[in-house]
């Protein structure tokens, strides 16, 4: 379920635990805390499809990353933008996106 804001961010400690259960991501802790991938495919067609899996998972969950794309990599971060840090829900999309570039 989204957050729509009114609760404040996770604790330090919390981050710390999360992140530990979704591979490959690393907490951002400069400005408003963040988790952060890269992603490498063996070329931009390739990419672009993970991308739009993504898209179309972040529209159905209402939880949306940022993207950065380049030729054969995506680099995604996730934070809650409501409450301006990190949510548990940050977390669960983090091994959703895991599991979809798993596939």
């Amino acid at each position: 379920m989204p957050c729509e804001g009114g609760i404040p961010p996770l604790t330090e400690k919390k981050e710390n635990k999360y992140i530990k259960e979704i591979e490959g991501w690393s907490l951002m802790s400069e400005g408003i805390h963040r988790i952060k991938k890269e992603f490498y495919f063996k070329d931009f067609k390739e990419a672009m499809k993970f991308v739009n899996k993504v898209a179309d998972l972040a529209e159905e969950e209402g939880h949306h990353p940022d993207f950065y794309i380049y030729y054969d990599k995506v680099v995604l971060e996730l934070h809650t933008h409501a409450i301006k840090g990190l949510h548990l829900n940050d977390f669960i999309m983090g091994a959703k996106i895991n599991e979809i570039y798993n596939e």
